[in-house]
């Protein structure tokens, strides 16, 4: 997602907001804010905030009964919701927001004082700034007690849930621990095993990695669709440790291996989420040029099918070895492998990383907290809801560790009869939530522009560090950068 003015707008908006209170709930923080804001301005964002045109509703339930409204970033809770009413006495709006418009809206429509949303939800790099604004529900206070349920959820994902204070805000009902996909039938023709143990360790560390690239292209494969397959294993170290810019080496070793990657014409360069990133999962796809894959030739349109069909008809085709793609991958490639179905499997990479889930807490402001409560305890921390869930998803990997623990013995077969639970909840207890800071989105951003200027031949390594360096300190004037 393309978040970063939003982020800096977002991050203005929480340091006037933490001004105005040290303590207390997070609707004395919001309504501290409220008071500033003039009526003129309150209600040109209530309009905004309520704009149709970004958004997408749904009402279920029975008209005339309590009703509880959520703003999501996915439709998943619009699935929820239309079973959750099936046996609860709630009308539940489930509104959906294009990520890109989540964190204005939620920041615009809460400063403003309103009482809808009941239900909000974040992705985890959005979480710390909205803690800190005080927009979500203290869930260890009476009644929801959500501290007496620690230990029924994954250990990463319910750290993520809580503030600085350790104050849990929020609760999510899947958890999304990165893997690498990888063809079984591949596999088999270069490396003699499909067996993920062994070829895990084809992807122990990024050296390693860049020999496994070298011996598919050898045999006529690509080791990935792009270079940004192993975005998700980029790093097993925060960003900022004692307020200051964390660089180290494992960060230097990753741009040299996506620089080694582009240059050296590793991958099919095809960008993630365009046609021939889906369509590698399928089995052959041309092997595009770096100019297509940066747009600097727009001869194929990688975006439509039937374009890029023809346009690349007399291309040189390869088939890809690998995805590098948290939990919710089985879903993608699920809807996407064709023929290749069954000849998939998964191994881990060379960190522990996870990316993206759905966090739910209840707004502060709310008028309908017992309910949202209760709706939010249904999704996360029902067993039932969660092997619906399972069943319904066709393959999510909830965050409920006693469903995990009962699943952990099943098949899928698609990835060869693997045990997908079994090696998710392995890898989610690999996770190190503590090595996440505020700060990852753009510093982020800023370090994968780096790695581009570099592979791109735009700039050499050492003038790359130094204007990724001007950034972060132009950003946060509060980190203590070492060149």
């Amino acid at each position: 997602m393309k978040l970063r003015q939003l982020t800096a707008l977002l991050l203005a908006g929480t340091m006037a907001i933490s001004l105005t209170a040290c303590g207390g709930s997070g609707a004395e923080k919001v309504n501290a804010s409220v008071k500033e804001d003039s009526k003129a301005e309150e209600t040109e964002e209530t309009d905004a905030a309520e704009d149709p045109e970004v958004s997408d509703a749904a009402v279920v339930g029975e008209e005339g009964d309590e009703k509880l409204v959520i703003w999501t970033l996915a439709k998943d809770l619009e699935t929820f919701a239309e079973h959750y009413v099936e046996t609860h006495d709630v009308q539940v709006e489930t509104v959906v927001i294009e990520p890109a418009d989540y964190t204005t809206k939620v920041q615009t429509a809460l400063n403003g004082g309103q009482k809808e949303p009941d239900i909000i939800v974040g992705e985890p790099q959005m979480l710390e700034d909205f803690y800190d604004a005080g927009y979500f529900e203290d869930l260890n206070q009476a009644p929801y007690n959500a501290q007496d349920y620690e230990g029924q959820i994954v250990d990463y994902v319910w750290k993520v849930g809580q503030d600085e204070e350790g104050i849990q805000r929020a609760i999510s009902y899947q958890i999304t621990p990165a893997g690498v996909y990888y063809r079984r039938d591949i596999a088999k023709d270069v490396f003699g095993t499909d067996d993920p143990e062994e070829i895990g360790k084809l992807f122990k560390d990024y050296s390693t990695i860049l020999d496994t690239a070298k011996t598919l292209k050898d045999k006529g494969y690509r080791i990935f669709a792009s270079d940004a397959e192993i975005n998700y294993f980029s790093g097993d170290s925060a960003w900022v440790v004692d307020g200051q810019l964390n660089v180290n080496q494992a960060r230097l070793d990753y741009m040299d291996l996506v620089v080694d990657l582009y240059q050296k014409d590793y991958t099919a360069y095809a960008n993630q989420w365009s046609t021939p990133w889906y369509q590698a999962m399928a089995g052959e796809v041309p092997i595009l040029t770096a100019d297509i894959q940066s747009y600097a030739d727009d001869s194929v349109n990688v975006w439509d099918a039937d374009q890029f069909a023809e346009a690349t008809k007399e291309m040189e085709k390869t088939q890809v070895f690998a995805f590098g793609l948290p939990s919710w991958g089985v879903l993608t490639l699920r809807d996407n492998v064709g023929e290749t179905s069954g000849n998939w499997g998964v191994c881990s990479g060379p960190a522990y990383g996870f990316g993206g889930g759905t966090f739910i807490g209840i707004s502060a402001l709310s008028e309908h907290k017992d309910a949202a409560w209760d709706f939010l305890k249904w999704v996360t921390l029902d067993e039932e809801t969660a092997e619906w869930w399972i069943e319904k998803s066709e393959g999510d990997t909830v965050s409920l560790v006693s469903v995990l623990d009962k699943h952990k013995d099943d098949e899928n077969a698609v990835y060869g009869n693997e045990k997908m639970y079994s090696f998710w909840l392995k890898q989610a207890e690999g996770i190190d939530y503590s090595k996440v800071t505020r700060y990852d989105k753009v510093i982020n951003d800023a370090w994968g522009q780096a790695c581009t200027a570099v592979k791109m031949g735009e700039k050499n390594k050492d003038d790359a560090l130094n204007e990724f360096y001007d950034v972060v300190e132009s950003t946060y004037p509060d980190i203590t950068v070492n060149r």
